[in-house]
């Protein structure tokens, strides 16, 4: 049986470095450039964003971030799973980590982007299946196309 862990990652592992710049690339070859608001390593260092990996012992299988808007508010950051791990729930077990998270905190709400093309379809089911609704755009993101803004009260 398949025994996951979460864990606050500091982001200074080649690993997770790695997992970020699949990401990265993932994101830039699915939407256009002026659509990708996957965040870098640097401003996932911010102070208002926590960040965590996902592991099944040594081997690392996914991220997810939480970002603070304001003090009841939160913003879904960084879901990726290495594509090799997908379809196992992890998403789901990362997702459930950040909302737990987030209400442990305080916040009401949560929000989050995610890419509108077939691609991203996974993706938004997801977080449908987690409560998530579509809604117009928040904290700075401007109607996109390529974008689906999703939020949910928690």
């Amino acid at each position: 049986m398949n025994e996951f862990k979460i864990t606050p990652d500091p982001l200074t592992s080649d690993a997770i470095k790695h997992l970020l710049q699949t990401h990265l690339n993932l994101m830039h070859s699915q939407s256009p450039a002026c659509s990708v608001h996957a965040l870098p390593l640097e401003k996932l260092r911010a102070k208002d964003v926590s960040f965590w990996s996902i592991w099944n012992g040594e081997e690392l299988l996914g991220c997810g971030a939480l970002k603070e808007i304001n003090p009841t508010h939160g913003e879904i950051k960084s879901m990726h799973v290495y594509k090799k791990y997908r379809g196992r729930g992890i998403s789901k077990i990362m997702l459930e980590h950040i909302i737990k998270t987030a209400k442990s905190r305080g916040y009401n709400k949560l929000f989050l982007e995610t890419g509108s093309q077939i691609e991203f379809a996974p993706a938004r089911a997801l977080y449908k299946n987690a409560g998530f609704s579509e809604c117009p755009p928040f904290e700075g993101y401007n109607e996109d196309p390529n974008s689906t803004f999703m939020t949910r009260e928690i």
